[in-house]
């Protein structure tokens, strides 16, 4: 399986499988419990088994793995917890994958072709580090899955690799991941996959887009518009926007610097765009796509954009800036403009906005919007399935009052600090021509805490739930 990298991006998570023919002497059978069901398991084994497992304390907890060690059993076995719940999620499998210990497994009984699929694809997010700055002189760990029948391994696989795409973009540092680092990865996806490439980078201002020019001005690493287009004629049109702002000092109203310490990850918009660009191309998705990245620094010196100054966007409309650390609404309103010339049918843009949706939703659910309630539930309907949750919010247009300027046609910030995710949306509205088209996604792109199969660090936010629903419109 190949993988796009920059540079010292980690490999592909494929050393972690074994075929499914594969019948290597040394497997292990694994065989998934659920509390309930444990007694009646229990009682069909060999006593010494029941001794070994009473002597651990055992009971089926979710999570819990125990090697059963010869002697005990007629061979060497291990048991996995599935907890209460007789049916497991994506992050049980990703908790075997990493508490297992290091060997070669095959499941003791078949799964559904859905349940198979979702346990290799966990398997593979939880084999997930990123390691690109760590010394490492240790043999890597090698815990094996023989890949079970009926597995969409296609799937999985592609959508591991897409998750991991947006990982490593996200937890790479700024000083190695500039909007020109960003554009090399959008080109090597361009490349791999036959698409075309676009950058408008010194004549910005000349090509009318104007805001992406005035947030990227204060950095000497220049802005640019990264323009990808993988052409399928005649298919349905579906425009990606993902934001890329490398760094966010906050400009001129600059963040504490507590505030400033994950913000490196404020282009996971365009890292989760990009991830879903490539799952939609290797599943070969029927859709004529196209990928806009605005790639900035908002960065600090003397050509930095100023609070109060009035800038005229690629649509037209001028802008009071009211608060230059709302930047992210600024790049994606020119790059909407953009996407909606060509009328796409379905127009999505990804972005780490706002930190009013991290304290409506918190870090694991996305806030999404849309002009279509149906889209919404939709997208929310296959995040559910995919464990790739997202949540709908209103477009409530009683806020829109709220970015009123008096100089400008609108602020870029509310004059309040309520509703932020809300009133971000409503100025993201204005540069949509049809709102029942668009689906806004306002993600963090970040765990927070260290958990089986999300460490601590980057996550690739709604590139399952986004895949499942354009799967669906578009066959």
């Amino acid at each position: 399986m190949e993988c796009l990298k920059l540079p010292g991006l980690e490999t592909p998570l494929h050393p972690n499988l074994l075929p499914a023919d594969d019948a290597g002497a040394n497997t292990l059978p694994l065989t998934l419990l659920h509390e309930a069901a444990y007694a009646e398991w229990l009682a069909r084994q060999p006593p010494a088994t029941g001794a070994w497992l009473a002597s651990q304390a055992y009971r089926a907890e979710r999570a819990r793995c125990i090697a059963i060690p010869p002697g005990a059993t007629a061979a060497a076995a291990c048991v996995a917890g599935l907890g209460a719940s007789a049916d497991f999620d994506l992050w049980l499998p990703a908790a075997l994958a990493d508490r297992l210990p290091p060997g070669d497994y095959v499941l003791s009984e078949p799964l559904a072709p859905a349940a198979a699929t979702r346990f290799v694809l966990g398997w593979l997010l939880g084999s997930y580090r990123y390691l690109r700055y760590r010394r490492n002189d240790a043999p890597a760990r090698r815990t094996r899955l023989r890949v079970p029948a009926g597995a969409d391994l296609a799937y999985a696989l592609a959508a591991a690799e897409a998750a991991q795409l947006a990982r490593d973009l996200i937890n790479t540092p700024a000083n190695d991941l500039g909007p020109a680092e960003l554009e090399t990865a959008a080109r090597g996806l361009a490349e791999r996959f036959r698409g075309s490439v676009h950058v408008v980078q010194d004549e910005l201002l000349a090509a009318g887009y104007p805001l992406i020019a005035a947030v990227g001005r204060g950095s000497p690493r220049g802005p640019r518009l990264i323009d990808l287009r993988f052409a399928r004629p005649g298919a349905p049109r579906v425009t990606l926007v993902g934001k890329g702002v490398c760094f966010d000092t906050g400009g001129l109203d600059m963040k504490a610097s507590a505030g400033m310490l994950l913000m490196k990850k404020d282009m996971g918009g365009s890292a989760c765009a990009l991830g879903l660009a490539q799952l939609l191309l290797q599943m070969q998705a029927p859709v004529d796509l196209r990928v806009l990245i605005p790639a900035v620094e908002n960065s600090v010196d003397g050509a930095s954009y100023r609070p109060g100054d009035v800038l005229r966007s690629r649509k037209g409309l001028s802008v009071e800036i009211g608060n230059t650390d709302a930047e992210g609404r600024l790049v994606l309103a020119d790059a909407l403009t953009d996407a909606c010339v060509e009328s796409p049918d379905l127009l999505i843009d990804l972005a780490t906005l706002t930190g009013a949706a991290r304290v409506a939703l918190g870090p694991d659910l996305p806030a999404i919007f849309s002009g279509d309630p149906q889209l919404l539930e939709q997208l929310q309907r296959h995040g559910t399935e995919q464990g790739d949750p997202v949540w709908p919010m209103p477009l409530w247009g009683a806020y829109d009052e709220e970015l009123g300027s008096r100089i400008a046609d609108v602020n870029n910030a509310s004059s309040n600090g309520f509703a932020g995710a809300i009133t971000a949306a409503l100025f993201l509205r204005r540069f949509v021509t049809d709102p029942s088209r668009w689906i806004h996604i306002d993600l963090y792109g970040w765990n927070p805490k260290e958990r089986p199969g999300r460490p601590l660090g980057a996550e690739a936010q709604t590139i399952r739930a986004l895949y499942g629903l354009i799967r669906q419109r578009y066959g």
